[in-house]
């Protein structure tokens, strides 16, 4: 069997060529465009939110196998001998190069289901389900278990196996085992992700503008020998832009293992961006993509230990949605919420690195870890909970720099304002700097048409590092503002534990009353009531009194963490006021008409006592 085996496989397997003429620019740009027409006539593909999951796992399964034959090349000249990563039948060579091999039912057949008839002649396990299988036979994090994860979630949509074999010969045209080659084609690529992102809603959750990672990325300055998550990495974008900024660091071999191997770090939820972020990663010169598959949230915050800090996260993670109970429940008691946003939050601050903290095999930490997060305006403004978690940030760690994004970044999917968070462990938060980046002169929003282009970051990447305050910069003296806040609210607060310590004072001679009236004869059972009656009067007082001045003092405290501030140096003129902001307005009154009613309620109690 074995010796039938090989010989098939020498029918099966592609010549080698000594040397592969590359393909220009122009040319592989026009291999990618004819593909994606082939794809168009294919009747069970609907959309590029299809088509370019296809053509990714494609060309993912081309990439290793070029990766595995340079690999093989300098096992050999070393005199080693090399392990492949997927085995025969199963290599692209075996099944994809030849361009008259398998192809209709047959290949359709070899690629979906379970058990099929292979290129080898043989009956075996199908492409996806060998693939699959992997999962079980590599470490955790091995390219092994990346296979598997990444083809956990895909599906060969497409229903003509001729069509798809003029797909696989085209794609067999590109050599990623060429840089030249593969920088055009991560450029094409990227340029592919915006495309589905535009043909596809829910598929732009998982995109950012790349001028807007871009800057974060240069801010947060990533460097060699530094740990860089994105735990809600969606396509990759952050982790590349992360890669492309510490490459030009590396300059000895040692250097570049670890940058391969420890320096980058995502996750993410979703089969198809998770696919997706291995490809764009593998594109962009990272070898084995360290991207974990599943729910960020799905584990209890409190269990991360320092073993698990990083030195700089970036990322936008999702916001609008709800998670479910269960992972709620993941969290602090006083800081469980469904939104999305506000849980990612508290995840980002609990996984950045503490100063002195030790470090999985080096020195203890000389700085805390630092962070550069795309939230929503509602987080900004948000009270209740949102305010909660925004006390233990400027408590714990140094929000040191808030960039206001202008309306329209996020569009056509969201016109929600976005803003830029950029805070470091190390607390608590002394000033907080404002910069909100300018609409180009005669805009008055940004659109899918009108992007936001890196060159507008220009003035603010200048600023950042030589700050003064002008018309688009201000800085607020937080440290102030809560010592301020703090002092005005004191008072209410103790009045209020004074009321309530009184309330509490008289549930014993209460207590006392009711067993009294138990057991007293009829003829005096009307004056202890009387007598109780009295006391629950003032006990209600007491209570309504510590409800009032809580909510006093609350409305001191609170608002200060309502960091949606406006520019100072804006120009007055007429403003239509958005709904949120509206939102926000009727919130901040809140705690002042909480206050009213426990006067009234008061008031009300001593008329009827």
């Amino acid at each position: 069997m074995a010796k039938a085996t090989t010989t098939a496989e020498k029918k099966t397997r592609a010549p080698r060529k000594a040397k592969t003429p590359l393909t220009t620019r122009e040319n592989l740009s026009a291999l990618i465009g004819t593909a994606r027409k082939i794809l168009r006539k294919d009747k069970g593909l609907n959309g590029d939110v299809d088509r370019l999951p296809l053509l990714t796992w494609v060309m993912f399964l081309k990439f290793l196998d070029d990766l595995e034959i340079v690999h093989e090349e300098e096992a050999e000249l070393d005199g080693k001998r090399y392990q492949p990563i997927i085995e025969s039948p199963y290599r692209w060579r075996d099944w994809a190069a030849r361009e008259d091999g398998i192809t209709g039912d047959e290949l359709l057949a070899f690629i979906s289901q379970e058990f099929t008839v292979r290129a080898d002649g043989n009956t075996g396990k199908g492409l996806f389900a060998y693939l699959r299988s992997l999962a079980g036979e590599g470490e955790k994090g091995s390219q092994r278990e990346v296979i598997a994860n990444v083809f956990k979630g895909v599906q060969n949509r497409m229903v003509s196996g001729y069509l798809l074999r003029d797909i696989i010969n085209k794609i067999n045209g590109i050599h990623f085992s060429a840089s030249e080659e593969i920088h055009t084609l991560s450029h094409l690529y990227e340029s592919m992700l915006r495309e589905m992102r535009d043909a596809a809603g829910d598929a732009g959750e998982f995109y950012t503008p790349r001028p807007v990672v871009r800057f974060m990325v240069q801010v947060s300055d990533p460097r060699l020998g530094e740990t860089v998550l994105d735990p809600a990495c969606g396509t990759g974008g952050f982790l590349v832009e992360a890669y492309d900024h510490i490459a030009p660091q590396v300059s000895a071999p040692d250097q570049r293992r670890s940058l391969q191997r420890d320096t980058l770090y995502g996750q993410e939820a979703k089969p198809l961006p998770y696919m997706l972020a291995q490809m764009n990663l593998l594109l962009h010169g990272l070898e084995a993509p360290q991207i974990a598959y599943g729910n960020t949230l799905d584990r209890r915050i409190n269990e991360i230990g320092h073993s698990e800090r990083v030195d700089v996260i970036l990322t936008n993670p999702p916001f609008g949605g709800e998670e479910e109970v269960g992972i709620k429940a993941n969290f602090p008691p006083n800081m469980q919420t469904a939104e999305t946003a506000l849980l990612f939050l508290q995840y980002i601050m609990r996984k950045l690195r503490v100063a002195g903290a030790p470090v999985p095999g080096g020195k203890p930490a000389t700085r805390g870890g630092r962070a550069a997060v795309v939230v929503p305006n509602g987080t900004l403004f948000g009270d209740g909970i949102s305010a909660v978690i925004k006390e233990e940030m400027l408590k714990e760690f140094k929000l040191h720099t808030i960039v206001r994004l202008p309306q329209g970044v996020f569009a056509p999917y969201t016109d929600i304002p976005a803003n830029l968070l950029f805070f470091e462990r190390g607390g608590p938060t002394d000033t907080i700097w404002y910069y909100e980046l300018p609409l180009p002169e005669g805009r008055k929003k940004y659109s899918k048409t009108t992007p936001l282009q890196f060159e507008e970051f220009a003035q603010a990447s200048a600023w950042w590092n030589n700050r003064e305050e002008g018309p688009q910069a201000w800085k607020v003296d937080f440290a102030a503002k809560r010592e301020a806040a703090v002092a005005a609210a004191t008072p209410h607060w103790q009045r209020a534990e004074s009321e309530r310590n009184s309330a509490i004072g008289l549930g014993k001679p209460i207590r006392e009353l009711e067993q009294a009236i138990q057991a007293a004869a009829n003829g005096q059972k009307t004056e202890l009531q009387d007598r109780l009656k009295a006391l629950k009067s003032e006990q209600s007082a007491h209570e309504q009194n510590a409800k009032s001045a809580q909510s006093e003092g609350d409305a001191l405290y609170w608002p200060i963490y309502n960091l949606d501030l406006k520019n100072p140096h804006a120009k007055a003129g007429l403003v239509h006021a958005d709904p949120k902001d509206l939102i926000a307005s009727m919130r901040s009154h809140e705690a002042e008409v909480m206050r009213l009613l426990g006067e009234i309620e008061a008031l009300v109690a001593e008329v009827q006592a």
